[in-house]
């Protein structure tokens, strides 16, 4: 029996998805996983609120950042939806028109759960080096932990590992401080 010829992924399997699933292309592969659990989708909405409020309504501000809970990221092949992502306004002055980005954000979030560890550590934190993301944070919710990584001539630098209630300052919000804790439940 001839195997048939394999369909890569496109756009159109992504939208045909049920609206409960996350769809990416990474690696020329379809990743499909549910919504985030609850312990998940609470960090990355306290996260949100405390780097999203530095800059919001502050338009105006020359260190503006526009702050987006699970953009799709249109970049090198690959459809990639970070929990949360950064762009400095300096760069990236208006938001696209489209329901996707095609720039490279200055920041990127992931929080790890047992279904997207895997993938975030070993395909997605490579692709985001290729792709010349200047800083990504790692956040487990369930260790209560923060890496924070600084991309380095090409290659990330873990440059702090926080746990607990520790304080963040962190690069490249070193300027505004909280405590690891109010991330968790």
């Amino acid at each position: 029996m001839a195997n048939p010829a394999y369909k890569f992924p496109s756009y159109e399997d992504i939208l045909n998805l049920p609206e409960h699933l996350v769809g990416e292309i990474v690696n020329g592969r379809l990743e499909v996983r549910p919504r985030p659990a609850p312990k998940h989708a609470l960090t990355s909405s306290a996260l949100g609120v405390e780097i999203g409020s530095l800059f919001r309504g502050h338009s105006d501000r020359e260190d503006g950042w526009w702050i987006i809970d699970e953009p799709e990221l249109h970049l090198g092949g690959h459809i990639l939806v970070p929990d949360l992502a950064g762009w400095r306004k300096q760069r990236m002055p208006k938001l696209p028109e489209t329901a996707w980005f095609e720039t490279v954000p200055d920041w990127i979030c992931e929080i790890l759960s047992p279904s997207t560890t895997k993938i975030d550590r070993s395909e997605k934190m490579p692709i985001y080096a290729q792709l010349g993301l200047a800083f990504l944070w790692l956040i487990d919710p369930i260790l209560q932990t923060l890496e924070v990584y600084q991309l380095i001539d090409g290659h990330w630098s873990l440059q702090q590992t926080l746990k607990d209630d520790d304080p963040v300052s962190s690069p490249p919000f070193a300027s505004h401080t909280f405590q690891l804790s109010n991330l968790w439940e």
